[in-house]
């Protein structure tokens, strides 16, 4: 039904119009008595999905929600239901910011992508976290944090530092965002000795509670394998607990699209379906040269059973999905895992 009807009604409005539109049908559906019921009996994970245990934590099965979708937590109880095993939210920011002018989001149907410069719109770590106070047993919350866009690279530390301590306290992992296109300068980030000063500093105070939480870094899919190698000595130079690959890529090649509309959607990050092969290549790398104790956590095109293999084949423990979701519905993650 999602394909034949709600999708095409979806697509008919704007791409950002359709995500609110979205979130105030699943919050409206949610408030009539016996949904939840419904939702987590049509589209739960299937009795026979096997948790899997990484970085210290006991996820319910391996396929999750990345980053992007829920970035400020509105939706995360009503998710719940839809079979995943964690949700990852954000990426949020210490201080609320609108993020980039609108239009900002495009479809592109026929290779089945999205391309979003949004910009890290959020309405703030503390938003966030006055939202997540609460009890979510049998769901892991992931907390994917980043930088004020008028926070220069040199004083970027202080922003993640203050996104840690604000959500430490009401989400299981975080995530280090320092790889989305869309925030000026950000991917200067993922240089060799800035990136380890900032991930040492951040698991230093990571440590100081009495519950440490699992950091991730999210990295790039444009970057080479020299770039790989230096992401992989700084993780064992810090001891980060694990990585994910991949954000959105800045690379066009390849599309179905047409050149020209491509051109005049502007810049940004594409995901999708023409990111599948490279994010899969990235993890591929990632693991040959780590072995087989860094915890990675896979993400990019991401549709079907046979994409969540692939990418478990090419050594990932968990899969994030995103854009699948909105081309596939609700019933993807059941079916990925049926498929599984």
């Amino acid at each position: 039904m999602y394909a034949r009807l709600i999708r095409p009604l979806l697509f008919a409005l704007s791409p950002e119009l359709a995500h609110h539109f979205t979130f105030q049908a699943l919050r409206a559906l949610h408030r009539i008595p016996g949904w939840n019921f419904l939702a987590r009996r049509w589209f739960g994970a299937p009795a026979e999905a096997r948790p899997v245990e990484l970085a210290g934590l006991r996820f319910p099965h391996r396929i999750g929600l990345a980053a992007g979708f829920d970035k400020d937590g509105l939706l995360w109880r009503e998710l719940s239901h839809y079979g995943f095993a964690f949700l990852e939210l954000g990426t949020v920011t210490p201080r609320p910011q609108p993020g980039n002018p609108m239009p900002r989001l495009f479809r592109l149907p026929a290779d089945k992508g999205l391309i979003n410069r949004m910009g890290f719109n959020n309405r703030g770590a503390a938003a966030l976290a006055s939202r997540l106070n609460g009890a979510h047993p049998g769901l892991i919350l992931g907390g994917n944090i980043g930088k004020n866009k008028n926070t220069p690279n040199e004083e970027a530390l202080s922003d993640y530092r203050a996104c840690l301590k604000t959500l430490h306290p009401v989400v299981d992992y975080f995530v280090v965002n320092v790889s989305s296109p869309n925030t000026p300068n950000l991917r200067a980030l993922q240089e060799k000795e800035p990136l380890k000063v900032l991930l040492k500093q951040l698991l230093a105070d990571n440590e100081s509670y009495a519950k440490p939480r699992p950091i991730f870094l999210k990295i790039a899919p444009d970057l080479n394998t020299g770039q790989l190698d230096d992401i992989l000595e700084i993780v064992r130079d810090t001891g980060l607990h694990g990585l994910i690959a991949t954000n959105t890529t800045v690379a066009r090649e390849g599309l179905k699209t047409p050149a020209e509309a491509v051109e005049k959607m502007g810049a940004g990050g594409l995901s999708g379906a023409p990111l599948r092969a490279r994010a899969t290549e990235v993890v591929r790398y990632l693991r040959a040269q780590a072995g087989s104790a860094l915890p990675i956590m896979a993400v990019g095109g991401v549709f079907t059973a046979a994409d969540a293999r692939e990418k478990l084949d090419a050594g990932a423990d968990l899969v994030q999905i995103y854009t699948g979701f909105i081309y596939e519905g609700p019933g993807m993650v059941r079916r990925i895992l049926k498929g599984l």
